[in-house]
């Protein structure tokens, strides 16, 4: 009898086949796949947004939390508490409004007897709020301010640490962030607050800004962005190579041609693509990510290049960025679907006044914003452009620039201690200290850091190209390291003194370094780079030569650890 049974499930099996199909659920095609994306949303795209300026945002608020005391802390380099004091006595003593509009800071209302304690509180909120966006990719305008004003009142307290490009470009950056998520809800869909248009077009102005602002400052500059030179030497001379950076350089000729040239094309003409349609505006946005990511790879430019990536994300609506999103039913691509679907019905949301303020405060950004551009456009347009530099102290709005001139040799400057008694004895042995990233050693290899940022290794970097009275932070570090101060050693890779006596003089000596030749004698000894002895940066100096440079300067007097 069980023979019968099995044509018998056979034949039910084959009926309900022969039944009609079920219709497809919300967010698929009749054929039961998921449905793509319309274009013209930009609902993941704020997703994606958020998540990548709040990854900026972790690295520079740890890289505040990591460098901040040293730098300019209670005992720091430049210890910012005799900074705000020197704005405070500029503007007669008092904390004015003129004192806050010039150096813009909530340290204004915290005491500074205990400077450290601010600095850390402010990178650790940071820190904190931006860990939660990157995570969740939730965020309000509530946290995008905190954190624009955390980093805000670091900027401007940072003095020359903080005077790099990107300061400001993260500091723009972060302010449009603000207006792109609702007051108080933190969603990652938040219906009832779309993403607003002004702002997506207030980023694609700013990647237009840098790139054009990087293109043309090259093209008025430096000899070599002309003749199609520039390449041949700036792998070599870059602030901080990484190893890439050494095989590139060593490149022939005519790919360090197709470099620059490639170069004048995606930062002169491809931020035009922008205005010219949706297709060219994607073709733009990949554009400039693909070049970024080509320059985090070649070298060490801090968060500069993640960052710039940032702006061109809005290039992209939800129909480009889909793919990043899996597709599984109730997920956010999946939500976003059903939305645009209700869209397409017509279903649309309440007019509240809630939307109406909303929209009236985009609308009077994109007034600001336009109004603080007239001098930006006029710098781009004007034959002595300058670059890197804010028209406001807020840095709402800013102009960009990168690499104007390229430094043809690479000249460094080696710290070095004795501990002999006399520093001039033809058999003082003087031993290097070794930075974090910055050639020294010449069998080390190149860092790869990118995006973490040794902010003093880059000082030294400029510093090479001065001299020791142009930079007093150099002296502040010979006379700590003098002491043997672990807090100013922690910026430093190695301490030949470690474990023993701080050294009795310190001394700067300058040098030319170049990269070595694959497969060249240098390069078979385990050597990277070959240096040539320039010269003295600064003399041998001793804590006795540097009782009255540091007491005329309010620096503290560093005690022998």
């Amino acid at each position: 009898m069980a023979a019968p049974e099995e044509p018998l499930r056979r034949r039910k099996a084959g009926a309900a086949g022969l039944a009609p199909e079920s219709p497809p659920g919300p967010g698929r095609d009749p054929a039961g796949c998921p449905a793509r994306l319309r274009a013209g949303t930009f609902w993941l795209t704020r997703i994606v947004l958020l998540k990548a300026l709040a990854f900026v945002y972790f690295v520079a608020f740890l890289v505040a939390f990591h460098q901040n005391k040293q730098l300019i802390g209670d005992r720091g380099l430049l210890p910012c508490r005799v900074y705000l004091r020197s704005v405070q006595q500029h503007f007669r003593g008092q904390v004015s409004w003129e004192t806050v509009s010039y150096a813009p800071t909530v340290l204004w209302l915290l005491d500074w007897s205990h400077m450290d304690f601010n600095l850390d509180a402010l990178a650790l909120l940071g820190l904190g709020i931006s860990s939660f966006i990157l995570v969740s990719g939730c965020a309000n305008m509530v946290l995008m301010a905190a954190l624009w004003v955390l980093y805000t009142s670091l900027v401007n307290v940072g003095q020359i640490w903080y005077s790099f490009g990107w300061e400001s470009q993260l500091l723009e950056t972060g302010f449009l962030g603000i207006f792109l998520c609702p007051l108080w809800t933190l969603s990652p869909l938040p219906r009832g607050t779309p993403t607003s248009r002004i702002v997506l077009w207030g980023y694609r102005w700013l990647i237009f800004r840098i790139m054009l602002g990087a293109g043309l400052i090259k093209i008025r500059g430096d000899q070599c962005w002309r003749d199609l030179t520039c390449m041949d030497f700036h792998y070599e001379t870059q602030p901080v190579p990484n190893p890439v950076a050494y095989f590139l350089h060593h490149s022939p000729w005519w790919f360090h041609r197709f470099e620059t040239l490639s170069n004048h094309f995606l930062e002169l003409v491809v931020p035009f693509f922008v205005f010219l349609g949706r297709q060219m505006c994607i073709l733009h946005g990949a554009l400039q990510i693909l070049f970024q990511m080509v320059l985090i790879i070649s070298g060490n430019l801090s968060f500069l290049n993640w960052l710039t990536i940032v702006p061109s994300l809005a290039c992209f609506d939800d129909a480009t960025l889909g793919f990043l999103f899996p597709s599984r039913p109730g997920c956010l691509k999946d939500q976003v679907l059903r939305m645009q679907e209700e869209e397409a019905r017509g279903a649309r949301a309440p007019r509240t006044r809630g939307s109406v303020a909303r929209h009236t405060v985009n609308l009077a950004l994109g007034v600001l914003v336009a109004w603080l551009s007239v001098p930006v456009v006029l710098n781009l347009l004007s034959p002595r452009q300058v670059m890197n530099s804010s028209f406001n102290p807020l840095r709402i709005v800013n102009t960009y620039g990168a690499f104007g001139s390229i430094t043809k040799e690479r000249t460094e400057i080696i710290l070095q201690g004795t501990a002999s008694p006399n520093a001039s004895a033809p058999d003082a042995k003087w031993e290097d200290y070794e930075f974090k990233c910055k050639p020294g050693d010449l069998r080390r290899r190149p860092c790869l850091i990118s995006p973490y940022h040794h902010r003093l290794d880059w000082l030294m970097w400029f510093a090479a190209f001065q001299t020791y009275e142009h930079n007093e932070w150099i002296i502040h570090l010979a006379g700590k390291l003098l002491a043997n101060d672990a807090q100013a050693l922690s910026l430093l890779a190695l301490n030949p003194f470690a474990g023993r006596a701080p050294p009795r003089w310190v001394r700067g000596e300058h040098y030319r370094y170049k990269f070595s030749r694959p497969g060249g004698t240098h390069a078979a000894e385990g050597k990277w780079w070959i240096r040539k002895r320039l010269g003295p940066y600064f003399p041998p100096l001793s804590f006795q030569d540097l009782k009255g440079y540091f007491r005329s300067r309010e620096w503290p007097y560093p005690k022998p650890e």
